[in-house]
């Protein structure tokens, strides 16, 4: 049985301002917090002959030195940089090369070039350089065992969360869309991305793949992964752009689930049918539809852009008319809740990490959940 949809969703999320750039900022604190922590794995590897005449290792962890705050190439970032003790007396001690005592600012180069090569080589893996970008030159001094240590982890991060169990999770809304990648990430064209809001108002992301296209095949496999992963519940509504491949495969996965076409999308589309004079006005009409108050309201406010079109612009209006319910299927809903299927413009990723960092860059960048149609 369908669970009932609560009256009011939070706004806890109300004052994160740029999320995705959150999202970056953890995913990259995270990876410079790993490098330290497997630059001392390699002292400690170096000397784990040193014993103590009871067996046990002379030069062991030993804490962390309060936390400081650096400033990198995505912004001023809190670490907390682990100690070494050397328990025979001999004088070994870990100095991080990476971030040696006292440094406060990590970079020359501007933000914006160092944070572009941060996203590109995370892209392609190449930590070496990822970490150059944020850090700066001292960087490039890390060991090739250090390297090895910083990828086996983000290896089995990403592993991790790309099977994480969704078994006790739960979303009312789904966003789903496609987004092509002309510069193609890992030689693939496509991210496919599927974000959810809980029964609590909070938005999470639920998966991020590289795909070749939008299409059936590739959309019925990635939900089917999700429900084999304990997502089992289908979401009350799911908004795309309407490409009917993603719409084919949430019908055969989630059949019970009802569709509402992307605003967006879909002012966009109809735009582009028309010459650039007329595009304001039809622009208000449509606004007037999706920002209606009420169910009636938005069917009134359909219509007359049905007849502004008419006569005139038959292809625009063909676009508009072919899919009215799934146009209008978020006035089913609470009223409460049309805010968060208008514009889901807050995201709360879970633990960010450089193995999808690329992703969500490549969604900034494409202002996939805020939409400048939508604004």
């Amino acid at each position: 049985m369908t669970k009932p949809l609560p009256t009011r969703l939070s706004q806890s999320t109300r004052d994160i301002t740029d999320p995705l750039t959150e999202c970056l900022r953890a995913g990259a604190s995270k990876l410079i917090a790993q490098a330290v922590e497997a630059e001392l794995k390699t002292l400690l590897n170096r000397h784990a002959d040193i014993r103590l005449q009871n067996g046990r290792h002379a030069v062991v962890r030993n804490g962390y030195l309060p936390e400081r705050t650096i400033k990198t190439a995505i912004g001023e970032i809190g670490i907390k940089v682990p100690k070494a003790r050397d328990l025979s007396g001999s004088g070994i001690i870990f100095r991080s090369k990476i971030l040696p005592p006292y440094t406060k600012r990590t970079h020359d180069s501007t933000e914006d070039r160092s944070l572009g090569l941060y996203l590109k080589n995370i892209s392609t893996g190449d930590f070496r350089e990822s970490l150059t970008a944020l850090l700066g030159n001292q960087a490039k001094t890390l060991s090739p065992s250090t390297i090895s240590h910083l990828n086996d982890y983000w290896l089995e991060k990403n592993r991790q969360w790309r099977r994480r169990d969704l078994t006790n999770k739960h979303y009312n809304y789904w966003w789903i869309d496609g987004i092509h990648n002309s510069g193609q990430i890992n030689g693939r064209p496509s991210l496919l991305v599927v974000t959810g809001i809980t029964e609590q108002g909070r938005k999470e992301l639920l998966v991020v793949e590289e795909g070749d296209r939008e299409s059936a095949t590739n959309w019925e496999a990635l939900l089917t992964d999700l429900r084999a992963r304990g997502l089992n519940t289908a979401p009350q509504l799911s908004i795309g752009d309407g490409a009917l491949g993603v719409w084919e495969a949430m019908t055969k996965v989630y059949p019970t689930c009802r569709h509402q076409h992307c605003w967006a999308h879909k002012t966009e589309a109809i735009l582009n049918k028309l010459p650039e004079p007329k595009q304001p006005s039809v622009k208000e009409g449509l606004h007037d539809i999706w920002m209606a108050t009420t169910r009636d309201e938005a069917h009134a406010a359909f219509d007359r852009a049905l007849a502004q079109l008419k006569l005139q612009h038959p292809l625009a209006m063909d676009c508009l008319t072919k899919y009215r319910e799934e146009l209008l299927a978020l006035y089913n809903f609470p009223a409460n809740h049309w805010t968060h299927i208008r514009r889901p413009t807050r995201v709360n990723p879970p633990a960010p990490h450089p193995e999808y960092a690329h992703a969500i860059a490549f969604l900034k960048t494409q202002r996939w959940l805020r939409p400048a149609s939508c604004r």
